[in-house]
């Protein structure tokens, strides 16, 4: 097969090649898949750089999320009497090794693809729906009628929690840097949206709200939970996703006791480890919500990408926030002997 192997870290995106690899060898649990489409994410920049806090033994394959078939089952499942997929399933998941033509996962790392969605739009879903889906529901609870800013919305948890926030019932603020990323987020289901260059954005979205008290919930992948106190209501929850804008920032303690404000992290991957029940209940949930049309794909159009090459390409438009969504990469098929 073909992949993208890391056996010393980069620089780099563009640093990365593809090379013939053997396939990888599936242990007693795991399913092999044969990836039609691959998704890119932030980590991914971190971790072929050796930045990020998972870092595998070199020399390992990059990569992570996917979509693809099925080609073969586990010999012995752990656990389980019966096997959940078949040779021949369409599949989404994230397990190492996603930039390749072949992966290995065991079943807690794949769900079904959605009836009627390709493999572009289901290759993105496998930390992005959940992530967003645990940040609103899980912890911070979001009720039918309240409002929620969601930061970075036109990013692929932004788009996620749009729409969850909106099949929720409650009215969305949408901030992003550009007009087209604004744009899209309308476009996903926001009601609102606000351009937070502007350095009276926190003064803007309170203006909006019911009575001016400000938002019921804040959502923040970026690291704008500090000036989102300034719009946050009495009894406000913000959630912390991550820190896209590059730095992790300090809150003065005395914003929180003034409004009653709580603010708490996600960390979406630990609850595997943590609380697996919580997993099932968030995709079951989610899959609902798909069969019900009410969130879909968010995969990036503004430009394609189309082989394991593309993958370099497709990081650094990521990396550079030229994008929005889930960057996809379409993997095309080799004949099964190549594999």
């Amino acid at each position: 097969m073909r992949g993208i192997q890391i056996s010393s870290y980069v620089s780099g995106s563009r640093d990365l090649k593809v090379i013939d690899l053997p396939p990888p060898t599936p242990n007693k649990s795991q399913y092999t898949i044969r990836v039609h489409t691959t998704a890119t994410n932030f980590f991914d920049l971190l971790q072929i750089r050796g930045k990020y806090q998972h870092q595998p033994p070199l020399p390992w394959t990059a990569g992570a999320e996917f979509a693809g078939e099925v080609t073969a089952v586990p010999a012995s499942p752990s656990g389980q009497k019966k096997l959940k997929y078949n040779v021949g399933d369409r599949v989404f998941g994230a397990a190492q090794g996603g930039y390749a033509e072949v992966v290995v996962a065991i079943e807690a790392q794949l769900k079904p693809v959605p009836e009627g969605w390709s493999y572009n739009e289901a290759a993105g879903l496998f930390v992005t729906m959940p992530t967003s889906y645990a940040g609103l529901v899980t912890r911070a609870k979001v009720q039918k009628g309240e409002w929620v800013l969601v930061h970075a919305a036109a990013g692929g948890v932004g788009l996620a929690a749009v729409m969850i926030a909106k099949a929720l019932g409650a009215t969305v603020v949408a901030t992003a840097g550009t007009e087209e990323k604004l744009q899209v987020a309308k476009d996903f289901g926001a009601d609102h949206v606000i351009n937070y260059r502007d350095a009276d954005w926190p003064l803007k979205v309170k203006a909006m709200t019911p009575g001016q008290k400000g938002v019921n919930v804040v959502y923040d992948p970026v690291g704008l939970i500090d000036k989102s106190t300034k719009c946050t209501a009495w009894n406000g929850r913000l959630i912390v996703i991550g820190f896209v804008g590059g730095e992790i920032e300090k809150v003065a303690m005395n914003k929180l006791l003034l409004k009653n404000i709580a603010v708490m992290g996600l960390h979406w991957g630990a609850y595997a480890l943590n609380e697996p029940e919580t997993t099932e209940s968030v995709w079951e949930e989610l899959l609902a919500m798909m069969s019900r049309k009410e969130i879909r794909g968010t995969e990036f159009t503004g430009r394609t990408f189309v082989g394991l090459e593309s993958v370099p390409e497709a990081l650094e438009a990521l990396g550079a926030r030229e994008t929005w969504g889930k960057v996809v990469v379409k993997v095309p098929q080799q004949s099964s002997s190549k594999l």
